[in-house]
């Protein structure tokens, strides 16, 4: 599998869950020590994930598109995203993104995400 596919895969089942406002589908895709920093304090783990997207407003979707990839190892992939995240009730927010996706037991999830406003 290719690095754009393995992200891919990996920020559908990230993006079905934003969109869906599914706080518990989005930690899904997370690894069990992840390190996440959004835009608020980081946190470790599926469970910071979830109360972070449960604190997202309604309606809230999420775009991207990965910009720069590279395969690290064998089982992680690094991935740099341009995400726009809409709103019903205020304008589009754009940002980049960094992830690391590590593959668990032919799983890939997400061991790192972070968040910037800067390009």
């Amino acid at each position: 599998m290719n690095t754009t596919t393995i992200l891919t895969t990996v920020l559908d089942a990230w993006k079905a869950g934003v969109d869906a406002h599914d706080p518990e589908a989005v930690a899904d895709v997370f690894t069990a020590d992840a390190i996440f920093q959004g835009l608020h304090p980081y946190s470790i783990g599926p469970t910071g994930v979830a109360e972070y997207y449960a604190s997202q407003p309604l309606g809230m979707k999420a775009d991207y598109k990965i910009l720069e990839s590279r395969q690290l190892t064998d089982d992680l992939v690094l991935g740099y995203l341009k995400v726009a995240f809409s709103f019903t009730d205020r304008p589009t927010l754009e940002v980049f993104l960094s992830i690391l996706a590590q593959d668990n037991d032919n799983t890939w999830k997400i061991a790192h995400y972070q968040v910037s406003k800067l390009g």
